[in-house]
């Protein structure tokens, strides 16, 4: 569907031309309409399909049409990290050019004049607050904004927030706005955390789901199953045979980021490093300069997997295999976009083996398996285990079925059990059985000695109890005086 198919304003129409935009998306198909119907609405696609245009457009569309409050802010939109409101932030630049629709982007990590100039911002009312949730409940909590007249309220990535535990956050936003407001919320899964909030703060709201979890077709997607000593040897042999460009590595610490950046800087590689131990104009730095394509490899941690939108991304590589399926997704999915081609290379040591079968399982797919270079010595055989949970449970049944078809279950009513011990103590219990036998039939009794012993025995065993529960009687009887 092309963009003029849709009720936009005509400044919105001129600024898309401008920017070379002429067809929609399916998500922005789907969503335009029913956000510029007015409707509270819940998406839920993968990543890299658009999301970001999917509501700035209609929600430019109406404020640029009027009827809202004048020096107020009208629309917030809650971003899970400052990377990604700062790129909505320049969307609603472009978007926006042909209009008068003021907007500001808050987020943290900052220093005390860029907070004046959000305070500032906040206080002449912004048309469109873009916020990270921490750095709005601290501007809420001097009493720096008034959100009473919002009329749009946008939650993007909201299962990345949920995960990242801005839940409370969130709910502590929802009470500063108005009831009658738009709610729109954007998410790449759509776990039973996000129906909960979406039953919370949405009112009727319209389903629209496409695509979920699923990579892109122009994935050449393959694997390395090697140790874990043999990654960095690996990866700086995948940059040997093929030179680094846009390339980007995700590992699952930062740790693990500032090592890899160190080693693959001193090999002669042109990298970039991007975790959250950086200020915030330092990730500004690298994020430009690997935008700018001065930096040819970007080490991450999964700061960058979701909604930073950079089209021309060739390879990237999974230094670890990531937690779940949804995180691979997103993780690869940086990669063939706008209908490019693109290649994931993911590294399986012996522990995560079991983790990348569930993410083959997940897909539906099997992943090809490349064998390690011979130079970097014999690597272990991918085994992962079969069936997990399901295993057992088989296993379990197998059990049972045997136990059924025992002389136990086999006997019928009143018969002996039979005996499973030891034949020596079959045989022992046999002769015991016999003398026991022959006393009952000959009336024989145990002697009374024999009856005395076994009281004192008995007496024997009860005495110690016995014994103690009186001290103990005894001892708190004394506490009490």
């Amino acid at each position: 569907m092309d963009f003029y198919d849709l009720d936009l304003n005509d400044q919105v129409l001129d600024a898309l031309d401008d920017m070379n935009f002429t067809e929609c998306t399916p998500i922005q198909e789907h969503a335009i309409p029913v956000i510029l119907e007015g409707h509270d609405m819940i998406g839920v696609a993968q990543t890299g399909t658009g999301k970001t245009a999917a509501f700035l457009l209609p929600i430019l569309s109406k404020l640029n049409d009027g009827g809202y409050p004048d020096k107020a802010i009208n629309c917030i939109i809650m971003s899970p990290t400052r990377e990604l409101a700062q790129q909505i932030d320049q969307a609603m630049e472009g978007f926006s050019y042909y209009m008068s629709v003021s907007s500001v982007a808050i987020y943290g990590g900052n220093d005390g004049i860029r907070y004046e100039q959000e305070k500032r911002g906040l206080s002449m009312g912004a048309d469109v607050i873009i916020a990270t949730p921490g750095r709005l409940i601290s501007h809420l909590s001097l009493g720096n904004v008034d959100l009473s007249q919002v009329s749009f309220f946008v939650l993007d990535e909201a299962d990345r927030m949920l995960d990242m535990g801005f839940s409370d956050d969130i709910m502590q936003i929802v009470k500063h706005l108005p009831k009658e407001r738009q709610t729109i919320m954007f998410s790449a899964t759509m776990p039973r955390k996000i129906q909960e909030l979406a039953r919370t703060i949405l009112r009727d709201p319209v389903e629209i789901k496409l695509a979920v979890s699923r990579p892109a077709e122009k994935i050449v997607q393959s694997a390395y199953i090697c140790y874990e000593a043999q990654k960095i040897a690996l990866v700086k042999n995948l940059f040997k045979e093929r030179p680094p460009h846009r390339v980007i590595v995700f590992a699952s610490s930062k740790l693990k980021v500032k090592d890899m950046a160190i080693t693959l800087k001193r090999t002669g590689f042109n990298v970039g490093a991007m975790h959250s131990d950086l200020e915030q104009q330092e990730r500004d730095e690298v994020m430009y300069k690997f935008k700018a394509q001065q930096i040819d490899v970007l080490v991450a941690t999964d700061i960058v997997a979701r909604g930073i939108d950079i089209d021309d991304i060739q390879l990237v590589i999974n230094f670890d295999v990531p937690h779940d399926a949804e995180d691979y997704v997103h993780r690869i999915g940086r990669t063939a976009r706008a209908n490019n081609d693109g290649e994931a290379i993911t590294l399986v040591s012996e522990k995560d083996q079991q983790r990348f079968a569930s993410i083959e399982k997940f897909l539906d797919i099997e992943i090809e398996k490349r064998p390690i270079p011979e130079e970097l010595g014999k690597a272990p055989q991918y085994k992962p285990k079969s069936g997990g949970g399901g295993t057992r449970s088989r296993g379990k049944e197998r059990k049972q079925g045997a136990r059924k078809n025992t002389p136990k279950n086999r006997r019928g009513k009143g018969e002996a059990r039979p005996r499973l011990e030891h034949p020596e103590q079959n045989a022992e219990q046999q002769a015991t059985q016999a003398r026991d036998s022959s006393r009952r039939n000959t009336g024989e009794k145990k002697s009374d000695a024999s009856f005395s012993e076994t009281n004192k025995r008995r007496s024997n065993r009860r005495r110690p109890r016995f014994n103690k529960k009186k001290q103990a009687t005894s001892s708190d009887s004394d506490t009490k005086e």
